[in-house]
């Protein structure tokens, strides 16, 4: 009997510990020989913690959840009422998983499980090609960035792969911040080779050497999970002298922030790797051309780099046949907030809204109607029921005045003071902005002030929040002054009566 069970730290904050030493204590006590695997989690939070059993009489892993430490022996003995596999559950049969094929499926710290479900076939493949065939292949995708810039991944690699320096950078940008987001901690957690492979890859595309994974000190299981996992990639040639017996090198060393949510921003990201304080870089030039200790370098968000392995794989063509117009391949979309069913859905470009937020996500926790739903983040705009036919796309949410991003998706039900989210917002940046431009650094703090007048009724206020959104979004340096306006301008748009 092999039991799976999350370490995911999801899972663990719902007490994945606790179901982990009953089944323990139960295997003991009755005798029973079993093998407990641990994996990250399938990404469906309101069952963790989330036991898979394999029985060994060909029905695959059945799952039961959420699980309680006083469940476990009916569990266990196969008596308690089960869910069935989970590839059939709605919110998973809906998926098309490619990123997270393995997340929540394997040991995240096995090799073995990693080879054994298509782990290091890109990186194989990629060794046969020149590193023009690479970056093709990835131009060729349609692969964008998924850490909320959205720039094609290809371009940025070709512009490191032509500079000349005597040393190149792959960077990870894992510093994940966005509240409501969790996308790049599950695979820290839950597949971590596949950034590392994404990583070698870029770096055999691009002539890189050496590779620094940036984590947010908020993450301490990933810390440990990533750092196990480097020392494994070394062990089996992922990484060192001699990838994979060829004569080709890279290494990768972890760096970790100090909690400014600032540098998710890549050059405030890169001045904090390089060990000086957090701030933003006035471009040009670019990282691309004087990134990481002023060389070139790549800096790629985490799903971003962990999607790298199966678009080699299986080929640029495969990928791109996902999703709509130029938003190609998938994003794995995080649903969060007051939903009833809230995690991680992968899914093709091009899905309405209101599929993702009535069917898949189910509408409330609480049952009340929902009044408004954030997408990408704590900059991202609000969308209002009345918008919900906008399609899930760059191109589509840019036309509807909203932005992807890190593809977070946080609902509200209809008890939501919407200038109160407004004036968090511009909380928010006050706090967090890094104080080297002065629309970000001052626009914040007037922006606080200006919509305090307007929900004490100035009325003349509104125009002036307008304006003073309008300079933070074209004068300031990075998107954390530029993006703000975004749920501010939306909020006072479509919910004017809560002001």
């Amino acid at each position: 009997m092999k039991i799976y069970l999350p370490r995911d730290s999801a899972a663990k904050a719902l007490g994945a510990e606790r179901i982990a030493a009953a089944i323990q204590t139960h295997a003991r006590t009755q005798e029973i020989d079993l093998t407990l695997i641990r994996t990250g989690t399938r990404g469906m939070i309101w069952l963790e913690p989330l036991v898979e059993i394999d029985r060994g009489d060909g029905k695959g892993r059945i799952a039961y959840g959420p699980a309680t430490p006083e469940t476990i022996s009916a569990i266990i003995d196969g008596t308690a009422p089960n869910l069935g596999p989970v590839e059939n559950f709605p919110f998973f049969a809906k998926q098309n998983r490619l990123t997270f094929a393995r997340c929540g499926v394997i040991d995240p710290l096995s090799f073995s499980d990693y080879q054994r479900h298509g782990g290091l076939a890109g990186l194989r493949r990629t060794l046969t090609l020149r590193d023009e065939e690479i970056v093709n292949e990835v131009k060729k995708s349609g692969l964008r960035g998924r850490g909320g810039a959205g720039f094609p991944t290809g371009v940025k690699w070709e512009t490191v792969r032509q500079a000349h320096a005597d040393q190149k950078y792959i960077v990870c940008n894992a510093d994940e911040g966005d509240s409501g987001t969790f996308a790049d901690r599950m695979i820290l957690e839950g597949d971590p080779l596949s950034l590392i492979e994404g990583m070698t890859i870029a770096a055999l595309a691009t002539g890189a050497t050496k590779g620094f994974i940036y984590i947010r000190s908020e993450y301490p299981d990933a810390i440990n999970v990533m750092s196990q996992a480097l020392a494994i990639a070394r062990k089996n040639t992922l990484l060192g002298a001699s990838i994979l017996g060829s004569d080709r090198s890279f290494d990768i060393e972890i760096r970790v922030g100090a909690g400014a949510y600032v540098c998710g921003e890549e050059t405030s990201l890169l001045n904090s790797l390089e060990g000086k304080r957090g701030v933003v870089r006035a471009k040009p030039p670019l990282p691309a051309l004087e990134g990481a200790f002023g060389k070139p370098t790549v800096v790629n968000n985490v799903l971003s780099l962990a999607t790298i392995p199966v678009i080699l794989e299986k080929g640029a063509g495969h990928y791109a046949k996902f999703g709509l117009g130029k938003s190609r391949g998938t994003m794995p979309i995080q649903i969060a907030g007051n939903a009833k069913h809230g995690g991680l859905f992968e899914t093709a470009f091009g899905m309405p809204l209101a599929t993702l937020i009535n069917d898949i996500a189910g509408g409330t926790a609480t049952g009340r109607p929902v009044k408004a739903v954030q997408v990408g983040g704590p900059l991202g705009a609000y969308f209002a029921p009345h918008q919900f036919d906008t399609l899930f796309g760059y191109e589509d949410f840019d036309k509807a005045g909203g932005l992807i991003g890190h593809a977070g998706i946080t609902i509200f039900d209809d008890t939501a003071d919407m200038a109160k989210l407004a004036r968090f917002a511009m909380e928010f940046c006050a706090i967090e902005s890094c104080g080297k431009c002065t629309p970000c650094r001052i626009g914040a703090v007037r922006g606080v002030e200006t919509i305090d007048r307007i929900t004490s009724g100035d009325t003349n206020a509104t125009d002036l929040l307008t304006d003073l959104c309008d300079t933070m979004a074209n004068g300031s340096l990075c998107a954390l002054g530029g993006f703000t306006p975004y749920p501010v301008i939306s909020a006072l748009r479509l919910f004017p009566k809560d002001s």
